[in-house]
């Protein structure tokens, strides 16, 4: 995949790249690794109180996203972590869904199991190979020493302790953010994609190859417009692919950082909207944490661009906390993903401009959802 990523883009390195590279080079031909056993006490101690308070914050979706921004808010330069926080928060909000309004009436109770769990661990996962690297970067400031050696212990991909010693020096904050986005999605392509659970209970069903079809993989970042709440996004097609959920981190670290002006307008939003998984969150005039349904009664579509019709309810969308208990994970998958350098490519920055427009095309997804839904309920009557 990488090879067909540099056919298309075959252009030299830039002088900071050139040295990523030479260092990944040696890196990819002998791997290196510490054993925790050979760390001073200091050392240990530090370890040991990063992977605890990984751990605390580790407990369900609203908790990591909240660790997110307020490690961002003490770390501006850290782009990732806002990037994480916001894209966490749509993970929250993909997994009230499926206890809804509308997906219960698509989904059987099997299948909303299988996607929430899918779900949790690919957020559990990310985050436990995040955050301690947040910790570091935060323990070596502290100590005005690099520490970043200490990632190994935590099983952090050798790539990422390169792009960190580098960004120690250089502080390239769009080479750092670009990595850890390559790092996550890469972390996650065995551990998750290549699950053969998975694969059988969630990407070989019907419903989640409909996913394209009715455009579920909205990724949105509401913000405040003229007192207006305003959503700017993109749509995940073909999940399964890494090379297209790595170009898709890369647009949508464009919608947020290359426009300052609305980067604080997400940033007001975000500091002003605890995350609680509820889409009323963002729009209370949609959606409501309490079910105004009739219980039992036939679903009927309420929405007509983006308006709920007038005397009908709005769509029920609980919060976390209410929709499903905390999960205990195993320990994730030990493996380094790195095993070639020409991964770096995905770093050059192309300086593409994303205008990031959603709200219409999500509008829609919420009709077509209804009318999925509707026709459903209809048919099992008939049958």
């Amino acid at each position: 995949m990488w090879r067909r990523l540099i056919n298309k883009n075959n252009i030299a390195l830039p002088e900071s790249l050139a040295k990523i590279k030479k260092e990944l080079k040696k890196k990819s031909k002998e791997p290196s690794k510490i054993q925790k056993s050979l760390l001073l006490p200091e050392e240990q101690l530090i370890v040991q109180q990063i992977a605890e308070k990984t751990e605390q914050f580790n407990k369900n979706n609203v908790t990591r996203t909240q660790a997110y921004l307020e490690y961002y808010l003490r770390h501006p330069e850290i782009h990732w972590a806002f990037l994480g926080h916001m894209v966490s928060r749509n993970g929250g909000w993909n997994m009230t869904d499926l206890k809804g309004g509308i997906l219960p009436r698509i989904l059987t109770k099997n299948e909303a199991v299988s996607y929430f769990t899918f779900l949790e661990r690919g957020n559990w996962l990310i985050f436990q190979d995040a955050y301690p690297q947040f910790l570091v970067y935060e323990e070596s400031l502290k100590r005005g020493l690099n520490l970043f050696y200490l990632l190994r212990s935590f099983n952090v991909s050798t790539f990422m302790e390169t792009i960190w010693n580098h960004f120690w020096i250089n502080r390239d904050t769009y080479i750092l953010a670009i990595a850890l986005v390559i790092n996550e999605q890469s972390y996650l392509e065995k551990r998750v994609l290549g699950n053969k659970v998975f694969k059988k209970d969630v990407f070989n069903t019907l419903e989640f190859k409909l996913q394209d079809f009715l455009s579920l993989n909205h990724i949105l970042f509401p913000f405040i417009n003229k007192l207006k709440i305003e959503l700017i996004g993109q749509t995940l097609h073909n999940f399964e692919n890494l090379d297209e959920r790595i170009l898709l981190g890369k647009r949508l670290y464009a919608i947020l950082f290359r426009d300052e002006k609305r980067l604080k307008m997400v940033e007001q939003w975000a500091k002003a909207t605890p995350h609680t998984g509820s889409r009323k969150d963002y729009w209370p005039h949609i959606f409501n944490t309490v079910d105004e349904g009739v219980p039992g009664g036939l679903f009927k579509p309420r929405l007509k661009s983006c308006q709920i019709v007038k005397n009908s309810p709005r769509i029920y969308s609980p919060t976390l906390e209410f929709a499903w208990k905390n999960v205990s994970q195993e320990s994730a998958e030990i493996g380094d993903w790195f095993t070639d350098w020409d991964v770096i490519h995905y770093l050059m920055d192309s300086k593409e401009t994303v205008d990031g427009e959603i709200e219409d095309e999500y509008c829609k997804t919420l009709e077509r959802l209804e009318l999925a839904a509707s026709t459903k309920e209809a048919i099992s009557i008939l049958d």
